[in-house]
């Protein structure tokens, strides 16, 4: 493994090394390489995308939820090759909340907007409020959030500088906590963007032609004010736009992008950009079902006065790529060998993240130390006396998201075990999830595979031993003896099918467990990754050393 000594010098090396040698993913990659791209330009879930423009460079941005870190900022030059340059949100709060998994909360619908040298980020948390973030560097540390306005309800937040610097938000309102939806209000900010200085004012509301009305941004063009949203859900919808000659309406709308005859559904909600070369352009989400939601780029048409996107209005798969001076392709990160005491800007852990849950270490490896995994309660009618277990409410998990339809993972890891029933591996994690794993029994290891369906719903794994494996290395001390597997362990993903397999030398595979059937997580796609737990509370954690892992066709 390569070592790299002294912080400075470290990072040093890892920028020039990424300016240098952008990462090309082997399983997707939107450009042709002829002028053309191939939509989707993300094909992962960055669900929910916004993305503003600052000369030739374009920053994108997305709902997170409970994962953190949170806010993903990803850079292009021509909107169609990105990269994941860091995020915005370290940590979430209130953290006597989200220091453990919280599904489906957190970052909704963020908006970024690049506004006197700082670039701005604003969200809505359906339970706390409207906060934002601040920087001067997108790709370096942001300020801590502030809570702009808080109460219950409100999501998709987009700020608008006016030409005179007073500041207005829109935002959408949540049904499952508002009691209504389809709504959309503008209020005054602070000329800072700090705190609101206005009631909220509804301006649109969709009602039945337009049913659930949510995700807008607003923008200034040509004297009007335009707020663009999706509409009509997220599978079957549409993208709305709507302008006025006042923030607070009243608003002539105009659909302007659905499915029509292409097999691209819900084809809404994102970002319209304009160009620093005079060119208009629209980056939206399509669901994906366990993949997510992924970014599809749209071109788009001025020429009536009402952005016309795709072609005609219907989205296009495969188009010329947008003038810019770049020729460089390059992808999100995926690959991750470990070896500078930095994990890649790929990875997400399910909660706000505890040393607890595992660190790099100074050898070139990722060390996840077994977390204690809490049984769930039996049902009355239950015929166990054993409690089950579920990975739902874990938040040691270190996953990111699948790049394509159809890719292998393959990771060499060690796994020591200090105790009776400490498990660690390779994990699909969603809503059902299945994970192959090696797991302490006695002196010896199993090779086992843990499935659960339905583990939103509360219900625990099933698992199955695939194999008796002796360990490659056992400790001779007395006191808290481990002992270790070597083992390679990968998993091959296609169009939603996941099966496993294994090697003990990196060279021959075997087949190993069942197949299964990938499944989304609460408003977030299927997630990939390690996971490390124990089954006995408060016993002297065990490990799982990765070494490396590889995405390849």
């Amino acid at each position: 493994m390569k070592r790299i000594f002294g912080f400075l010098p470290m990072c040093l090396l890892v920028i020039m090394t990424h300016a240098q040698t952008p990462f090309h993913s082997a399983v997707w990659c939107p450009d042709n390489g002829d002028g053309t791209y191939t939509n989707p330009v993300l094909y992962a879930d960055y669900s929910d995308p916004d993305v503003c423009a600052v000369g030739e460079d374009y920053y994108l941005t997305a709902s997170s939820f409970n994962c953190i870190p949170g806010l993903p900022i990803l850079h292009s030059k021509d909107l169609v090759n990105w990269e994941i340059v860091g995020h915005a949100l370290q940590e979430q709060e209130p953290k006597e909340l989200f220091d453990h998994s919280q599904h489906g909360k957190g970052v909704w619908a963020p908006a970024i907007r690049y506004h006197e040298g700082e670039f701005y980020i604003y969200w809505g948390d359906p339970d706390q409020g409207i906060f934002m973030v601040k920087t001067k560097n997108p790709a370096d540390r942001w300020e801590m959030p502030i809570c702009v306005i808080s109460g219950k309800g409100m999501i998709d937040p987009c700020p608008l500088w006016d030409d005179d610097g007073r500041c207005y938000l829109v935002n959408g309102w949540a049904k499952s906590r508002a009691g209504f939806n389809s709504v959309l209000t503008v209020r005054e900010l602070s000329s800072d963007g700090t705190k609101a200085i206005g009631e909220p004012r509804i301006v649109f509301d969709g009602g039945q032609e337009n049913h659930t009305a949510e995700g807008p941004k607003f923008y200034k063009r040509n004297g009007y004010y335009w707020i663009m949203c999706p509409a009509g859900g997220v599978a079957m919808g549409w993208q709305l736009a709507m302008r006025s000659k006042s923030p607070y309406g009243p608003y002539e709308w105009k659909r302007v992008m659905w499915q029509g005859s292409t097999h691209i559904n819900g084809p809404h909600q994102g970002a319209w950009v304009h160009t620093a070369f005079d060119e208009a352009w629209f980056l939206h989400f399509n669901d994906k079902g366990a993949y997510g939601r992924v970014v599809y780029l749209q071109p788009v048409d001025w020429s009536s006065g009402w952005p016309m996107m795709g072609k005609s209005g219907e989205p296009v798969a495969r188009y010329r790529k947008p003038k810019s001076n770049s020729t460089t392709i390059v992808n999100p990160l995926e690959n991750d060998e470990f070896n500078d005491g930095i994990i890649g800007k790929q990875w997400q852990w399910h909660a706000n993240y505890h040393p607890f849950y595992g660190m790099p270490t100074a050898n070139g490896t990722m060390r996840f130390y077994t977390y204690d995994l809490q049984p769930h309660a039996l049902s009355p009618s239950s015929q166990s006396e054993v409690p089950g277990y579920s990975l739902w409410d874990a938040s040691n998990l270190l996953l990111q998201k699948p790049t394509a339809p159809r890719f292998t993972a393959t990771a060499k890891v060690r796994f020591a075990a200090k105790a009776e029933g400490q498990y660690g591996g390779l994990l699909m994690m969603g809503r059902d999830y299945s994970a192959l794993v090696v797991q302490r029994q006695g002196d010896t290891f199993l090779l086992q595979q843990h499935t659960c369906i339905g583990a939103d719903e509360g219900k625990t794994e099933q698992t199955t031993t695939l194999a008796m494996m002796e360990p490659t290395e056992r400790d001779t001390i007395p006191y808290s003896p481990a002992i270790y597997m070597d083992i390679y362990l990968r998993m091959t993903v296609k169009d939603g099918l996941c099966t496993f397999s294994y090697s003990t030398d990196g060279k021959r595979f075997r087949e190993a467990g069942t197949p299964f059937t990938m499944k989304q997580g609460k408003w977030i796609g299927a997630k990939f990754g390690f996971v490390a737990v124990q089954e006995k509370p408060r016993a002297d954690r065990g490990w799982l050393d990765v070494d490396w892992i590889h995405i390849t066709r």
